[in-house]
């Protein structure tokens, strides 16, 4: 039998499930998950937005939400995706952009909006704190990263990039 579970246990459960691509972030720190409604006695439904249309992650997503909350007992489980209102950078908690940073990625600014490439430019480096740092491109393995070097510390690294 499934325990009685409020909307913010179960946020507390998917923060256990980590994003496939950075596996140091939640998707509750990530600012996916976007609202949590009960049917029935044991079931659930978990809405979901993605980071970016397309993102080759989200099936994944999906699965380990769904095997997660399988896990504490939920008879159904239904992850719905949603894309509006359409996710932002600034979605991601403080807590994720600690962790980014512990990780060696460079969070995305607040409030900002790639208009011009020069945002990607002297992005904070996530080891040394330096801004003498390079874009070296903004394809990054994933859509949502760009790659960057610092020049003080001489270590590369990945930045979430900014979207609002």
């Amino acid at each position: 039998m499934v325990k009685s579970y409020s909307e913010t246990e179960v946020l507390n459960l998917l923060k256990k499930v980590m994003d496939p691509e950075i596996p140091v972030l939640s998707l509750v720190d990530l600012g996916v998950i976007t609202k949590i409604e009960f049917f029935k006695d044991k079931g659930v439904t978990v809405f979901m937005r993605p980071t970016f249309i397309g993102c080759p992650a989200l099936h994944q997503m999906k699965q380990d939400i769904e095997t997660r909350l399988y896990g504490e007992g939920f008879d159904q489980v239904d992850v719905k995706i949603v894309h509006t209102p359409a996710w932002t950078s600034d979605e991601i908690s403080e807590e994720g952009r600690i962790a980014l940073k512990k990780y060696g990625y460079a969070p995305p600014p607040k409030n900002a909006l790639i208009e011009d490439i020069d945002i990607l430019e002297n992005v904070p480096c996530p080891y040394c704190d330096g801004i003498n740092t390079e874009l070296k491109s903004p394809f990054g393995p994933t859509l949502c990263r760009s790659l960057h070097y610092c020049r003080d510390c001489r270590e590369a690294f990945q930045q979430i990039k900014p979207l609002s």
